[in-house]
């Protein structure tokens, strides 16, 4: 009997390594080097998901390794990514014959529960999303932002009055959670129509949802895996991908909508959602006539928590830092914010997307500590690679490393320095195209963008004008999470804010 079982264990163990040693083959077949360190099973994916080598490490690795200009395979369990460095053929990918490259990776959910990630916008493929993208793009307009830049600036005054009365009792702020709760606050108002004075009160049922929501579980991470590998099971077997907090805001959306629709605009991105909706109806508009369904609304009400309420936090930890870092451009900031409100008496919206040396914080930030640290498009028809001799099969993944090729002194001169200079308008037109994309390019970039910039520079306006940054002392190094596949700083990673009417007394 144990003679048996050893044979069978040993034949499944062969056939198992067999199979991987066979599927992980795909790119030596081909002639394109394979990343080091491929695993029977699971590829790669120990090493992106790992929690004592972020994941962005690994693939700079892998780009410096082979020049970053070269392509080279990498596997998720059995799917074949290919890693592409070069801007040119970046931009070839991203725009130039985006035709092939359309979709994002995605899912397509069977399960009643989990049916609404079907219309959220960036796990929509084909003509399904270019329709919707028609929809949502004139939502985010640079009309449509200034409209809603007094609800922002409310909830930025907000995040000032808060850390004012943190202060009160702490020497340190701690940066995931302050400028968390401001994210939160702006989605709650900007997306879901809800007032949920996080900033005064420190907590609410919105952000304990949220909390749970970007929970990375073992069991979700269990799940995730299993969506990825065999998504037909999971669909047989009742497996949901949604957390049950999914279901909360789907609710508040719902129910919000309903209220909506007796009256009570705001000028929010949901009434802007329901304003395109009721504009298709119109014979004579010349909106976008693609349907705009309810659960499309929810859905991508949802992808604001998704996609803006931890990018953008995580973009004002890392800018805080960066000038906390860096105290003379901290206060060349300053002093720009200074002279316009010494010219204009207040903050508007021109004045702060206008603000060159503002811009270059965000923006020089965002080149260090991209958001999104990779980017993918999926080849929708077989096509030939420009200046290879390789023709990308249908189904391949693309992957673009994007935090490498910021980083890359080919194409920035000393790098791993923070320089607003990079980013004033007389030195814009050096940076190299293909080279910059915290936001993506091409027609699949980031919808938000005009928003999440304005989100992120108004609260950083706010709190330059009112406090200094300085590191507490021991702490001068960003401390990032271990969260595997995330890019952010650590929750406890603090900076003392030091009022600026205090500072003066001193």
């Amino acid at each position: 009997m144990l003679v048996t079982l050893v044979l069978v264990v040993t034949a499944v163990v062969t056939a198992v390594w067999t199979y991987s040693r066979y599927r992980h083959n795909y790119w030596a077949a081909r002639g394109i080097p394979t990343a080091p360190g491929t695993m029977p099973l699971v590829g790669h994916l120990h090493k992106l998901m790992s929690k004592t080598t972020h994941s962005w490490l690994f693939i700079d690795e892998v780009y410096k390794h082979h020049e970053g200009d070269k392509l080279c395979g990498l596997y998720d369990q059995f799917t074949p990514r290919l890693l592409v460095g070069d801007p040119e053929l970046i931009k070839t990918v991203l725009i130039r014959d985006f035709d092939h490259f359309v979709d994002r990776r995605t899912f397509q959910f069977k399960s009643k529960t989990d049916e609404i990630w079907n219309s959220v916008l960036t796990n929509t493929t084909g003509e399904h999303w270019k329709g919707l993208r028609s929809v949502l793009s004139p939502t985010f307009t640079s009309g449509k932002m200034k409209g809603m830049f007094p609800l922002v600036e409310k909830k930025a005054d907000a995040l000032v009055s808060y850390i004012n009365r943190e202060l009160k009792s702490k020497s340190s702020i701690p940066l995931r959670k302050t400028f968390g709760l401001y994210t939160l606050e702006i989605i709650s108002s900007c997306a879901f129509g809800m007032e949920t004075n996080t900033l005064v009160d420190g907590d609410s049922i919105f952000v304990q949802k949220v909390d749970k929501l970007f929970d990375v579980s073992f069991r979700r991470m269990v799940k995730f895996f299993l969506f990825m590998m065999v998504p037909k099971l999971c669909s047989a077997l009742g497996i949901t991908f949604s957390a049950p907090e999914t279901q909360f805001f789907k609710e508040v959306v719902e129910e919000t909508i309903k209220r909506r629709e007796t009256g009570g605009k705001r000028g929010d991105f949901l009434d802007l959602m329901l304003e395109a909706r009721e504009d298709q109806k119109d014979s004579t508009s010349k909106a976008p006539k693609y349907p705009l369904s309810d659960s499309a609304v929810v859905a991508n009400s949802i992808l604001f928590i998704l996609a803006g309420y931890d990018t953008t936090a995580n973009t004002l930890c890392f800018t805080a830092f960066e000038l906390a870092r860096n105290p003379e451009e901290q206060q060349r900031v300053r002093q720009e914010l200074q002279d316009i409100i010494s010219e204009h008496g207040a903050l508007t919206y021109q004045s702060v997307m206008e603000a060159n040396l503002l811009d270059a914080a965000v923006s020089e930030t965002l080149r260090l500590n991209p958001p999104a640290y990779i980017t993918e498009r999926v080849c929708t028809k077989p096509y030939k690679m420009p200046g290879t001799d390789q023709t990308i099969p249908e189904e391949t993944v693309i992957c673009v490393p994007i935090w490498s090729v910021h980083r890359d002194p080919r194409y920035w001169s000393d790098p791993e320095v923070f320089s607003l200079d990079r980013f004033l308008p007389h030195n814009r037109d050096k940076i190299k195209s293909g080279t910059y994309l915290p936001f993506g390019l091409g027609p699949r970039n980031c919808v938000g963008m005009r928003f999440a910039q304005m989100e992120a520079k108004l609260a950083l306006a706010k709190v330059l004008l009112n406090f200094k940054l300085s590191f507490v002392p021991g702490r001068e190094e960003l401390e990032m999470s271990k969260a595997p596949g995330v890019m952010r700083p650590s929750d406890e990673f603090s900076l003392v804010f030091t009022p600026l009417d205090k500072d003066k007394e001193e």
